[in-house]
């Protein structure tokens, strides 16, 4: 769906480069889709740490949104290098707050379901800090 057009409220977001890591296929392509609707340029899809890893060293994304769980492994170590090269990102879990370890807790974090006004609303904020 790369041909649609960017939602109002979501220009900020427009030409960035997005990671996704989620491990639920059909959950990482609606996610896609919504990044798509609100303008970016490209949306990287990985569905476990390594993945992940491997693409932050390909590529630089200008932002990032974070399973917390990945099957049986959690985020934390994409968490932990998009933090040393200044990604800004986004948990998303199922459990809200409480499914995220402490040591994160200061980064937004959106909670199962959400939708594009969420999403954008919450990328957004991340680029007005």
């Amino acid at each position: 769906m790369a041909d649609m057009q960017p939602r109002d409220g979501g220009p900020i977001l427009v030409g960035r480069n997005v990671l996704v890591v989620e491990d639920e296929s059909i959950v990482s392509l609606l996610i896609e889709d919504m990044l798509l609707e609100l303008g970016c340029a490209t949306v990287w899809l990985a569905a476990n740490v390594a993945e992940a890893l491997k693409m932050v060293a390909e590529n630089h994304p200008d932002v990032a949104v974070l399973d917390v769980n990945l099957g049986r492994e959690a985020v934390y170590p994409v968490a932990e290098k998009l933090d040393s090269i200044d990604v800004p990102f986004v948990f998303a879990t199922g459990y809200g707050r409480a499914g995220v370890d402490s040591r994160w807790l200061d980064r937004p974090i959106i909670q199962k379901p959400y939708d594009t006004d969420v999403l954008a609303h919450s990328l957004g904020t991340l680029f007005r800090r």
